[in-house]
């Protein structure tokens, strides 16, 4: 029970610094415009739809292309290196990326420490899932609920400091507290099994899949993984089930980090009850609530028909993108209340994704595919914040009339 509960915590942690950098992706780049040219970020017009310069798809991209190298990368390498150490750089890396956004004045330096971030959660999702392999399939749970708390807790957290007053980057330093707790949830409670301390060692272990060299990746047609195996039969029986896994995860990623990061901005409204900047985090913490709530969920409800999800997503995506254009939904609650069905979606993919394999891979191969699958939402949301950029310039671009 100790260890179930731990997994949660480690989730928590390994995505608070992902989470933090998105929340305060607005601010960033608005407090970065305003030093560069002494004036405010983004225009005051009310006529028309005001933008940052640079749009949160930049930090999207800086949050999340690390992190799809290592675990592309990952396979060549990560099961060489012992378990302390990637859980160390993990940590590291997450203090360092809250250090130099706390402190940055220029925006390659916070930039910087948002790819620090990204290598810390890269490292860490790749390694944790890898890891929940020598413990209780509930471990797997767990951790999916940990990841969707760290998502209300890091945007809840930051939205509530900076609306209390407290300056963004002073928000960012008081969030160093949470790689702490990482490191002693790992080194000092969580509760090691006899495989995992052999593994440590070097020693070998019949739960350790034989000669990992063997099986780095291969050529998955649509997420674009490939490297040389000797046993390559055996691998294709591990290819086509995982496509099965990524294909829907990617998809349901793709489309809510575009909303995300792409949408979240322009989707402000007048003259209500709440400024524009933070109508943006706020809208990032009703995402979060949603994320959290449906991968908490997996023991009271299961979805066996993963394509369902990317299908629901991918009309989230039409109905707020056109918000963007016509302006026709006429409340922020009607927003706030798509971009909770949103988390939903995203949230419920991810358990889902996870869950199934922990069930339906075989044992031999179940952490290898466990790391492996894992690739498939960082390509979504790669891909999201790459086409966010110009999306954002573009629709910035067409004086799009606000309504009065």
């Amino acid at each position: 029970y100790k260890n179930v509960i731990y997994f949660r915590v480690l989730g928590l942690c390994n995505n608070f610094a992902y989470v933090i950098m998105l929340s305060a992706a607005h601010d960033i780049l608005d407090e970065e415009q305003k030093t560069s040219n002494g004036t405010q970020g983004s225009n005051k017009d009310t006529t028309y739809l005001s933008c940052n310069q640079i749009g949160t798809g930049a930090i999207l991209l800086a949050d999340i292309l690390p992190t799809l190298v290592i675990k592309t990368a990952g396979p060549l390498y990560i099961q060489k290196i012992g378990y302390k150490i990637k859980v160390s750089l993990t940590v590291l890396f997450a203090l360092a990326s809250f250090f130099i956004v706390g402190f940055a004045q220029d925006v390659w330096l916070s930039i910087l420490g948002v790819i620090c971030a990204s290598i810390s959660g890269g490292l860490g999702e790749i390694t944790f899932l890898s890891l929940s392999s020598f413990f209780d399939r509930n471990v797997v749970s767990t951790w999916s609920s940990g990841t969707g708390g760290a998502g209300v807790f890091g945007s809840l957290a930051y939205a509530g400091f900076t609306s209390a007053g407290l300056k963004p980057r002073t928000t960012v330093l008081i969030m160093v507290v949470v790689p702490v707790l990482m490191a002693i949830s790992y080194f000092i409670v969580l509760v090691h099994p006899p495989e995992l301390r052999h593994q440590e060692k070097g020693e070998e272990s019949e739960h350790i899949l034989k000669d990992h060299s063997k099986f780095n990746f291969y050529e998955f047609a649509v997420v674009l993984l490939c490297s040389k195996v000797k046993n390559k039969q055996e691998l294709k029986t591990m290819q086509r089930p995982l496509l099965k896994y990524m294909i829907p995860l990617t998809t349901v990623y793709f489309a809510e980090y575009f909303i995300n990061q792409g949408l979240h901005e322009l989707l402000y409204f007048n003259n209500i009850w709440i400024e524009k900047k933070e109508q943006y985090r706020w809208y990032q913490v009703d995402y979060q609530i949603g994320v959290f709530l449906s991968r908490s969920s997996v023991n009271l409800l299961q979805i066996k028909k993963l394509w369902i999800l990317p299908l629901l997503q991918l009309v989230n995506m039409a109905v707020l993108l056109s918000q963007v254009f016509y302006r026709y939904i006429p409340n922020v609650w009607i927003i706030f209340a798509i971009v909770l069905f949103e988390g939903l979606l995203g949230g419920a993919a991810y358990v889902n994704t996870f869950y199934r394999m922990s069930i339906e891979i075989p044992a031999e191969h179940r952490e290898f595919s466990l790391g492996a699958a894992s690739l498939g939402d960082t390509i979504g949301i790669a891909v999201a914040g790459a086409v966010a950029i110009p999306s954002h310039n573009h629709m910035c671009s067409l004086k799009i009339k606000m309504n009065s």
